[in-house]
């Protein structure tokens, strides 16, 4: 239980039964009692006990805390404590109104989906691990290839099977197109690149060289023991093999699909293409991309522009 012995009674009251009747964890209790230590220093400084709020001072609290720079869910957060708190209070005949209820945190904006330059996409990409087993090599280098080449999930790459069955998501490499499954159960195809065909292709000539003559597993991409790979481990490697290549940060399959959307943006300016190959059910998901692509077309012109370029001295 977080050391509540600055907060008024109240407010000590209202965490001892957040915490022994309604049972919240540990780490929710901790910041129910920051929240309300908040409330209480600001209704402190306005000169008011934190009984006697009104819904001007809780807007008046909000404006103020994101004026301070804090994040819209810090400040939703905060809310929801303090108006748990109010409502408790009115429970016990303590106020006559919940100062808090109808007030919402500022919205935040969605932060830019992190991706790669074109240059770095592609040094991933063509990297070649001369020290690797050629047998994870093989592997890791198709996984990366199909990843930046269709944009797939994570857990659409992991659901893969090297050919059409019972699966969620297969490969036709002779069409050159992947088969997938993605979120609520939506079916899409989308095409494989050249480089991508070619990497997959060295991968399925020596996929079942580890394996006895009896092994059947479906999947397009397995571990060492012959089971289908899984989500974390394609992380892992992909984050050990972009620090092999040289990249200044580590990359994870969602940079690649956020690379590939970017990329393909910026070449075509079709946003509803983009949308069919990521599999968005929403253009305003896909819409995201429009800002990535224009903060890029900014650097170009905040670099190039003759009339852009700050004066030295």
């Amino acid at each position: 239980m977080p050391d509540t012995a600055a907060l008024a009674p109240p407010l000590q009251a209202y965490v001892q039964h957040v915490a022994s009747e309604r049972r919240l964890a540990v780490r929710t209790v901790a910041i129910y009692t920051e929240g309300l230590q908040q409330l209480q220093a600001m209704a402190a400084q306005a000169g008011h006990e934190v009984l006697a709020l009104q819904p001007p001072h809780i807007r008046r609290f909000v404006a103020a805390l994101h004026a301070q720079g804090r994040h819209g869910r810090s400040i939703a957060l905060w809310l929801s404590c303090w108006r748990g708190f109010f409502r408790w209070a009115a429970w016990q005949g303590w106020v006559e109104r919940n100062p808090v209820e109808g007030i919402r945190a500022p919205k935040t904006a969605k932060p830019l989906p992190k991706a790669l330059g074109v240059d770095e996409a592609v040094q991933l990409a063509a990297f070649v691990n001369p020290d690797a087993d050629p047998w994870d090599e093989a592997r890791d280098a198709a996984m990366t290839e199909l990843l930046y080449s269709s944009g797939l999930r994570v857990s659409e790459l992991a659901q893969l099977d090297v050919q059409a069955g019972s699966g969620l998501g297969w490969l036709d490499l002779q069409a050159g197109l992947v088969h997938v499954t993605g979120k609520g159960g939506k079916r899409r195809s989308v095409p494989v690149g050249s480089a991508a065909k070619q990497a997959l292709q060295r991968w399925i000539e020596v996929r079942g060289t580890r394996f006895s003559a009896h092994w059947a597993e479906p999947a397009l991409f397995v571990g060492t023991r012959g089971a289908r790979i899984t989500a974390q481990t394609i992380w892992l490697r992909l984050r050990q093999r972009s620090q092999q290549a040289g990249l200044p940060a580590a990359v994870h399959p969602h940079v690649l699909r956020h690379s590939f959307a970017s990329h393909v943006l910026q070449s075509s300016g079709d946003l509803r293409a983009v949308q069919e190959l990521l599999g968005h059910a929403n253009i305003a998901t896909t819409q995201i991309y429009t800002r990535l692509d224009f903060q890029h077309l900014a650097q170009a012109y905040d670099l190039a522009h003759p009339r852009a370029r700050k004066k030295s001295g």
